[in-house]
């Protein structure tokens, strides 16, 4: 069996606020400007919707597919958040941001049926739940240079972890991952996170032989 690849998607921008009519929604840099601009805070950074992007991105993914990808998000406020592999992200932004209200409220989404959960809050850090002898990389526009095909065939034969931002600037802290070995490019370019992402599982789908 070919070994597990996790992605954590790193200082997502998801947390909860409380509007004036009572109703909790998901804190936005362009809805909620007032609120950010009275506690000091750059509108900018608040991008919910790139979290969005990035787990489409993954969820479709054909290694998603093919049952060898696991997905942790961890948000700003340091919640870890474990997704299961049958989770369907909903398409729209506005069903996204309401089930992440829930979430982050309720600490885990059940199916439908109730049976399983799909979404839930679990203990930090995110090593607890990582294999034994997995390997982790962060990736920067500041990594060493990879072609996402060269990337892929100098992967170990061991369980990996791609540690990927989900912020609107800056890049993920090596500090807060002590298990990181590299930070990898992928282009030379800086890349939006959901491009990084097609990137790099197109590549590691090659070489595995997934199509």
């Amino acid at each position: 069996a070919a070994a597990q690849v996790t992605v954590l998607l790193d200082l997502a921008s998801l947390e909860i606020v409380k509007t004036r009519k009572g109703e909790f929604q998901l804190l936005e840099g362009d809805v909620h400007r007032g609120v950010l601009k009275k506690h000091g805070r750059d509108p900018s950074e608040c991008r919910p919707d790139i979290s969005h992007q990035e787990l489409m991105a993954l969820f479709d993914s054909p290694l998603n597919k093919a049952g060898q990808l696991k997905v942790y998000l961890r948000t700003r406020q340091n919640v870890l958040i474990e997704f299961h592999e049958k989770v369907r992200i909903p398409r729209t932004y506005k069903r996204f941001a309401g089930l992440m209200v829930q979430l982050l409220h309720k600490l885990k989404v059940r199916a439908a049926d109730g049976r399983e959960t799909l979404i839930k809050v679990v203990k930090n850090p995110i090593t607890r739940h990582l294999p034994a002898d997995c390997v982790c990389y962060g990736f920067s526009v500041q990594g060493d240079r990879y072609t996402p095909q060269a990337f892929a065939a100098a992967l170990p034969a061991k369980p990996v972890c791609f540690v990927i931002g989900a912020m609107a600037a800056g890049h993920v802290d090596r500090d807060d991952h002590e298990t990181m070995i590299e930070y990898v490019s992928l282009s030379n370019y800086p890349l939006s996170g959901a491009t990084a992402i097609n990137r790099l599982l197109g590549a590691i789908e090659a070489h595995r032989g997934i199509s």
